[in-house]
């Protein structure tokens, strides 16, 4: 789909009413907004092959990552708690101590605010920091780093001092971690201008994201999943290379279908995917389940060619319903797909409420299978 500059502006300053003109009778052409389709400046492969697949957890893919940035590029650092000695909370980190040494994956005090601090200043200075939170929820305390610092310093310099940072580390629920721990921030660092923020799913996004991540020129969140970590994802022969790099920016069609589009990031993907084979099982319902990996920019233009294709859509994700992701979503499907929905769109998010430690009311706050299927079932009214 092809679509000029002058219908990319954003459209905070472009109210999709007025620049949307056309014939009643024909459907409406949708415009994309240029923050969300921006293009990937990297040269960087982004497909995958069937061949010589095996399988990888997420976790042992991040670590290759890592290794393979520290290994060609001397600029790109570690650093974070217990991500040395201890080989990472997660161990994501293990065995990067050993390779490249305390110079370049350094252990750092219990201090957010401090240790963020250290890696924006080294980023500024030209240096390619990747800095490991052992929860997003800690990285409140370093707040103002990531958003007065590391995203509004490029922009402020009118482009002249870029910020090379990579925040990372696991977000949104796990298990039996109760309120503080279980936050979703995806919807909190895709608000802010100046941060490009990706939520990889299977272990090809991990890798892939975070080599992307750690290459930009900009500050990037990468907001993996704890209980992901351990989990085992067929790996193809051309990710398995050091050259393996996926676009930020770009989502994938994770399951192709023609009768309702699905669209979900993180752990919420592979929920979804066993929604939509239900939905076949029972109903011979083709759901197309979308994996976004970016949440900033977002790849509107695939979302509004299957909402196109299928004329209803649903969005599924772990954070709260109010001002979320699947918000902004449905936001966009209204403005730029309006006149291909043949149902109202839906969300399925986690609930309104602390995230409890008991586990029956920690799995009534966040969407399940049987949650989304249950929705999809009142969408398409079967």
């Amino acid at each position: 789909m092809s679509f000029s500059p002058a219908m990319a502006a954003p459209r905070l300053f472009r109210p999709a009413a007025r620049l949307l003109s056309s014939r009643l009778s024909a459907p409406r052409r949708p415009a994309f907004p240029q923050s969300a389709c921006a293009p990937f400046i990297l040269r960087s492969r982004g497909y995958a092959t069937e061949t010589g697949v095996k399988e990888v957890t997420v976790r042992d893919a991040l670590n290759e990552a890592l290794a393979e940035e520290l290994e060609t590029n001397p600029k790109t650092f570690i650093l974070g708690e217990e991500v040395a000695q201890y080989n990472g909370a997660y161990k994501v980190t293990r065995g990067l101590l050993d390779r490249f040494g305390p110079k370049r994956v350094i252990d750092t005090p219990i201090t957010e605010a401090g240790f963020c601090g250290l890696a924006v200043g080294a980023a500024l200075a030209g240096l390619h920091p990747v800095c490991e939170f052992m929860t997003f929820n800690f990285a409140m305390q370093a707040i103002d780093q990531i958003i007065n610092s590391a995203a509004k310093t490029h922009y402020m310099s009118g482009g002249i001092q870029p910020c090379n940072v990579t925040f990372r580390g696991p977000n949104g629920f796990a298990a039996g971690v109760a309120a503080q721990h279980s936050q979703d921030y995806s919807a909190w660092y895709g608000s802010i201008p100046g941060l490009k923020v990706v939520s990889p799913w299977s272990s090809e996004d991990a890798k892939g994201l975070l080599k992307a991540a750690i290459r930009d020129p900009n500050p990037v969140v990468v907001l993996e999943n704890e209980l992901l970590y351990g989990q085992a994802f067929p790996m193809s022969e051309a990710a398995q290379k050091d050259d393996f790099v996926l676009p930020i920016g770009k989502a994938k069609i994770e399951r192709p279908g023609k009768d309702l589009t699905i669209v979900s990031l993180s752990r919420c993907v592979g929920l979804s995917l066993d929604a939509a084979a239900e939905l076949k099982q029972k109903y011979g319902v083709d759901a197309e389940v979308i994996n976004l990996r970016s949440v900033k920019p977002l790849d509107v233009e695939t979302i509004i060619q299957s909402l196109k294709k299928t004329g209803r859509i649903m969005c599924v994700e772990s954070g709260f319903p109010m001002f979320g992701v699947s918000s902004e979503i449905l936001a966009l499907a209204m403005e730029y797909g309006f006149d291909y929905l043949t149902a109202p769109a839906v969300r399925v998010t986690g609930a309104e409420v602390p995230t409890p430690y008991a586990a029956g009311l920690e799995q009534m706050s966040f969407p399940q299978v049987d949650t989304i299927l249950g929705q999809a079932t009142k969408l398409l009214r079967l």
